[in-house]
Protein backbone atom coordinates (compact mmCIF):
# COMPACT_ATOMS: atom_id res chain seq x y z
CA UNK A 1 0.00 0.00 0.00
CA UNK A 2 0.96 3.66 -0.41
CA UNK A 3 1.56 6.13 2.32
CA UNK A 4 -1.70 8.03 1.46
CA UNK A 5 -3.59 3.98 1.34
CA UNK A 6 -2.46 3.40 4.81
CA UNK A 7 -4.04 6.88 5.73
CA UNK A 8 -7.37 6.31 4.66
CA UNK A 9 -6.77 2.38 6.08
CA UNK A 10 -5.63 4.03 9.92
CA UNK A 11 -8.79 6.48 9.58
CA UNK A 12 -11.02 3.67 9.25
CA UNK A 13 -8.82 1.85 12.11
CA UNK A 14 -9.79 5.01 14.57
CA UNK A 15 -13.70 4.35 13.74
CA UNK A 16 -13.69 0.81 14.66
CA UNK A 17 -11.58 2.36 17.80
CA UNK A 18 -14.45 4.43 18.68
CA UNK A 19 -17.51 1.90 17.96
CA UNK A 20 -16.14 -0.60 19.74
CA UNK A 21 -15.65 1.56 23.20
CA UNK A 22 -18.27 3.62 22.40
CA UNK A 23 -20.72 -0.41 22.20
CA UNK A 24 -18.66 -1.51 25.73
CA UNK A 25 -19.61 1.75 27.32
CA UNK A 26 -16.06 0.98 28.65
CA UNK A 27 -12.54 0.64 27.14
CA UNK A 28 -9.44 2.49 26.46
CA UNK A 29 -9.59 5.09 23.49
CA UNK A 30 -6.68 7.48 24.17
CA UNK A 31 -3.87 4.55 23.58
CA UNK A 32 -5.62 2.81 21.12
CA UNK A 33 -5.75 6.23 19.01
CA UNK A 34 -2.58 7.08 19.25
CA UNK A 35 -0.77 3.76 18.23
CA UNK A 36 -3.43 3.34 14.91
CA UNK A 37 -1.09 4.43 12.54
CA UNK A 38 1.61 1.93 13.92
CA UNK A 39 -0.68 -0.86 14.05
CA UNK A 40 -2.52 -0.35 10.74
CA UNK A 41 1.48 -0.02 9.24
CA UNK A 42 2.26 -3.45 10.55
CA UNK A 43 -0.61 -5.19 9.74
CA UNK A 44 -1.16 -3.64 6.11
CA UNK A 45 2.63 -3.42 5.44
CA UNK A 46 5.15 -4.69 7.48
CA UNK A 47 4.01 -7.95 8.84
CA UNK A 48 4.36 -11.46 6.77
CA UNK A 49 0.61 -12.64 7.52
CA UNK A 50 -2.31 -14.25 5.81
CA UNK A 51 -5.95 -13.73 7.56
CA UNK A 52 -6.53 -17.11 5.67
CA UNK A 53 -4.16 -19.04 7.63
CA UNK A 54 -3.68 -17.06 11.10
CA UNK A 55 -1.57 -19.75 12.61
CA UNK A 56 0.52 -20.15 9.42
CA UNK A 57 4.27 -21.07 10.66
CA UNK A 58 6.73 -18.96 9.17
CA UNK A 59 4.03 -15.36 9.81
CA UNK A 60 5.37 -12.41 11.89
CA UNK A 61 4.46 -11.89 15.05
CA UNK A 62 3.13 -8.86 16.95
CA UNK A 63 2.34 -9.00 20.78
CA UNK A 64 0.54 -5.91 22.07
CA UNK A 65 2.08 -5.36 25.76
CA UNK A 66 0.03 -2.40 26.39
CA UNK A 67 -3.05 -4.60 26.13
CA UNK A 68 -5.82 -2.62 26.43
CA UNK A 69 -5.30 -1.13 23.46
CA UNK A 70 -7.09 -4.03 22.19
CA UNK A 71 -9.61 -1.97 20.53
CA UNK A 72 -7.12 -0.95 18.21
CA UNK A 73 -5.40 -4.39 17.43
CA UNK A 74 -9.29 -5.51 16.75
CA UNK A 75 -9.72 -3.02 14.08
CA UNK A 76 -7.05 -3.35 12.30
CA UNK A 77 -8.10 -7.43 12.05
CA UNK A 78 -10.70 -6.75 11.26
CA UNK A 79 -10.62 -4.58 8.33
CA UNK A 80 -7.42 -6.95 7.14
CA UNK A 81 -10.13 -9.81 7.10
CA UNK A 82 -9.65 -11.76 10.17
CA UNK A 83 -12.86 -11.49 11.22
CA UNK A 84 -16.22 -9.41 10.10
CA UNK A 85 -16.19 -5.64 11.11
CA UNK A 86 -19.56 -5.38 12.65
CA UNK A 87 -17.98 -7.70 15.00
CA UNK A 88 -16.25 -5.14 16.54
CA UNK A 89 -19.76 -3.51 18.72
CA UNK A 90 -19.54 -6.45 20.94
CA UNK A 91 -16.09 -5.19 22.53
CA UNK A 92 -16.17 -6.37 25.83
CA UNK A 93 -19.37 -7.94 25.82
CA UNK A 94 -20.21 -11.60 27.84
CA UNK A 95 -19.76 -14.38 25.37
CA UNK A 96 -17.97 -11.90 22.81
CA UNK A 97 -14.71 -13.43 21.58
CA UNK A 98 -13.31 -9.20 21.13
CA UNK A 99 -12.40 -9.21 25.11
CA UNK A 100 -11.08 -5.99 26.65
CA UNK A 101 -7.58 -7.26 26.42
CA UNK A 102 -6.48 -9.58 23.65
CA UNK A 103 -6.81 -13.83 24.05
CA UNK A 104 -4.99 -16.13 21.52
CA UNK A 105 -7.13 -18.95 22.25
CA UNK A 106 -10.64 -17.30 21.34
CA UNK A 107 -9.61 -13.95 19.08
CA UNK A 108 -8.20 -15.10 15.12
CA UNK A 109 -4.82 -13.11 14.34
CA UNK A 110 -3.81 -12.79 17.98
CA UNK A 111 -0.82 -14.07 18.94
CA UNK A 112 -0.37 -13.84 22.66
CA UNK A 113 -2.57 -13.39 25.32
CA UNK A 114 -1.73 -9.79 27.36
CA UNK A 115 -2.82 -7.15 29.38
CA UNK A 116 -0.83 -7.09 32.62
CA UNK A 117 1.73 -4.49 32.05
CA UNK A 118 5.11 -5.00 31.36
CA UNK A 119 5.14 -8.82 30.82
CA UNK A 120 4.30 -8.52 26.70
CA UNK A 121 8.23 -7.85 25.90
CA UNK A 122 9.30 -11.00 27.44
CA UNK A 123 6.76 -12.69 25.94
CA UNK A 124 8.31 -11.58 22.14
CA UNK A 125 11.84 -12.09 23.29
CA UNK A 126 10.58 -15.46 23.91
CA UNK A 127 9.37 -15.86 20.68
CA UNK A 128 12.57 -14.29 19.03
CA UNK A 129 14.88 -16.49 20.50
CA UNK A 130 11.81 -19.40 19.83
CA UNK A 131 13.11 -18.62 15.77
CA UNK A 132 16.53 -18.21 16.46
CA UNK A 133 16.57 -21.69 17.99
CA UNK A 134 14.32 -22.65 14.99
CA UNK A 135 16.25 -21.67 12.46
CA UNK A 136 12.92 -19.90 11.61
CA UNK A 137 12.91 -16.70 9.14
CA UNK A 138 10.00 -14.89 11.07
CA UNK A 139 9.98 -11.51 12.92
CA UNK A 140 8.67 -10.66 16.04
CA UNK A 141 7.21 -7.01 16.92
CA UNK A 142 5.75 -5.91 20.01
CA UNK A 143 4.00 -2.64 21.20
CA UNK A 144 4.82 -0.93 24.36
CA UNK A 145 3.42 1.74 26.10
CA UNK A 146 5.84 4.69 27.94
CA UNK A 147 3.67 4.31 30.98
CA UNK A 148 3.89 0.53 30.99
CA UNK A 149 8.29 0.59 30.60
CA UNK A 150 8.07 1.86 34.25
CA UNK A 151 7.92 -1.99 34.98
CA UNK A 152 10.95 -3.65 35.56
CA UNK A 153 10.06 -6.68 33.85
CA UNK A 154 10.34 -4.59 30.82
CA UNK A 155 14.06 -3.58 31.03
CA UNK A 156 14.89 -7.52 32.32
CA UNK A 157 13.63 -9.10 29.22
CA UNK A 158 15.36 -6.10 26.84
CA UNK A 159 18.57 -7.29 29.34
CA UNK A 160 18.34 -10.29 27.52
CA UNK A 161 17.29 -9.46 24.55
CA UNK A 162 20.78 -7.08 23.99
CA UNK A 163 22.71 -9.78 25.30
CA UNK A 164 21.33 -12.43 23.07
CA UNK A 165 22.00 -10.37 20.03
CA UNK A 166 17.84 -11.13 18.70
CA UNK A 167 17.92 -9.07 15.71
CA UNK A 168 14.36 -10.62 14.43
CA UNK A 169 13.02 -8.48 17.58
CA UNK A 170 11.52 -5.15 16.93
CA UNK A 171 10.31 -3.39 20.55
CA UNK A 172 7.72 -0.30 19.59
CA UNK A 173 7.11 2.53 22.27
CA UNK A 174 4.21 4.60 21.86
CA UNK A 175 5.34 7.56 23.71
CA UNK A 176 1.99 9.48 23.76
CA UNK A 177 3.63 11.18 27.44
CA UNK A 178 0.24 10.58 29.10
CA UNK A 179 -0.69 7.68 31.20
CA UNK A 180 -3.98 6.86 33.44
CA UNK A 181 -2.96 8.97 36.41
CA UNK A 182 -1.40 11.93 33.97
CA UNK A 183 1.67 13.25 32.76
CA UNK A 184 4.21 10.17 32.38
CA UNK A 185 7.03 12.27 33.40
CA UNK A 186 5.17 13.41 36.43
CA UNK A 187 4.22 10.04 37.46
CA UNK A 188 7.86 8.13 37.34
CA UNK A 189 9.79 9.58 34.76
CA UNK A 190 11.06 6.81 31.99
CA UNK A 191 13.02 8.97 29.90
CA UNK A 192 15.34 9.23 28.07
CA UNK A 193 14.03 6.26 26.63
CA UNK A 194 16.24 5.65 23.72
CA UNK A 195 19.44 5.48 25.98
CA UNK A 196 18.00 3.17 28.08
CA UNK A 197 17.78 1.07 25.49
CA UNK A 198 21.10 1.90 23.67
CA UNK A 199 22.33 0.32 27.20
CA UNK A 200 20.81 -2.79 26.51
CA UNK A 201 22.65 -2.97 23.18
CA UNK A 202 19.68 -1.64 20.94
CA UNK A 203 19.64 -0.12 18.15
CA UNK A 204 17.49 2.91 18.39
CA UNK A 205 15.29 4.72 16.23
CA UNK A 206 13.40 7.84 17.23
CA UNK A 207 11.05 8.66 15.42
CA UNK A 208 9.47 12.76 16.38
CA UNK A 209 5.99 12.26 14.33
CA UNK A 210 4.95 8.32 15.38
CA UNK A 211 1.89 9.52 14.01
CA UNK A 212 3.53 9.99 10.07
CA UNK A 213 3.16 6.87 8.06
CA UNK A 214 6.12 8.45 5.55
CA UNK A 215 8.17 8.34 8.66
CA UNK A 216 7.05 5.04 10.21
CA UNK A 217 7.77 3.56 6.79
CA UNK A 218 11.23 5.21 6.93
CA UNK A 219 11.75 3.59 10.45
CA UNK A 220 10.64 -0.04 9.88
CA UNK A 221 13.09 0.39 6.35
CA UNK A 222 16.06 1.10 8.70
CA UNK A 223 14.60 -1.50 11.18
CA UNK A 224 15.19 -4.23 8.38
CA UNK A 225 18.39 -3.76 7.99
CA UNK A 226 20.11 -3.40 11.41
CA UNK A 227 21.86 -7.04 11.83
CA UNK A 228 23.26 -8.20 15.45
CA UNK A 229 21.50 -6.10 17.90
CA UNK A 230 17.43 -5.93 18.56
CA UNK A 231 15.80 -2.91 17.49
CA UNK A 232 13.69 -0.28 19.37
CA UNK A 233 11.47 2.31 17.69
CA UNK A 234 10.73 4.87 19.74
CA UNK A 235 7.74 6.76 18.53
CA UNK A 236 6.40 10.42 19.59
CA UNK A 237 2.67 10.10 19.40
CA UNK A 238 -0.72 12.00 20.29
CA UNK A 239 -2.94 10.24 22.81
CA UNK A 240 -6.41 10.45 21.45
CA UNK A 241 -4.85 11.38 17.74
CA UNK A 242 -8.14 11.66 15.50
CA UNK A 243 -10.81 12.90 17.82
CA UNK A 244 -10.37 16.75 18.86
CA UNK A 245 -11.62 16.17 22.42
CA UNK A 246 -9.70 13.36 23.38
CA UNK A 247 -6.29 14.39 22.04
CA UNK A 248 -3.88 14.80 24.53
CA UNK A 249 -6.12 14.38 27.54
CA UNK A 250 -4.99 11.84 29.83
CA UNK A 251 -8.42 11.45 31.40
CA UNK A 252 -9.67 9.17 27.99
CA UNK A 253 -7.34 6.78 28.60
CA UNK A 254 -9.68 4.65 29.86
CA UNK A 255 -13.02 6.07 29.37
CA UNK A 256 -16.13 5.39 26.83
CA UNK A 257 -17.81 8.01 24.88
CA UNK A 258 -21.20 9.12 24.93
CA UNK A 259 -23.49 9.19 22.61
CA UNK A 260 -23.41 12.45 21.68
CA UNK A 261 -19.44 12.80 22.13
CA UNK A 262 -19.49 8.83 20.03
CA UNK A 263 -21.55 10.94 17.25
CA UNK A 264 -18.75 13.73 17.38
CA UNK A 265 -15.75 11.58 17.44
CA UNK A 266 -17.30 9.69 14.20
CA UNK A 267 -18.37 12.72 12.19
CA UNK A 268 -14.79 14.41 12.59
CA UNK A 269 -13.72 10.63 11.49
CA UNK A 270 -15.70 10.07 8.81
CA UNK A 271 -15.29 13.89 7.17
CA UNK A 272 -11.12 13.36 7.22
CA UNK A 273 -11.88 10.05 5.75
CA UNK A 274 -13.76 11.86 3.07
CA UNK A 275 -10.89 14.44 3.20
CA UNK A 276 -7.98 12.02 2.57
CA UNK A 277 -10.01 9.95 -0.68
CA UNK A 278 -10.35 13.26 -2.37
CA UNK A 279 -6.66 13.79 -2.63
Amino acid sequence: MTDHELRIKANEVRKGIIEGVYNAASGHPGGSLSAADLITYLYFEEMNIDPKDPDKADRDRFVLSKGHNAPALYAALALRGYFPVEDLKTLRHVGSYLQGHPCMQDTPGVDASSGSLGQGISVAVGMALAARMDNAAYRVYTLLGDGEIQEGQVWEAAMFAGSRKLDDLCVIVDNNGLQIDGAVDEVNSPYPIAEKFKAFNFYTIELADGNDMSAIREAFNEARQVKGKPVAIIMKTIKGKGVSYMENQAGWHGKAPNREQYEQAMEELTKAGEALCQK
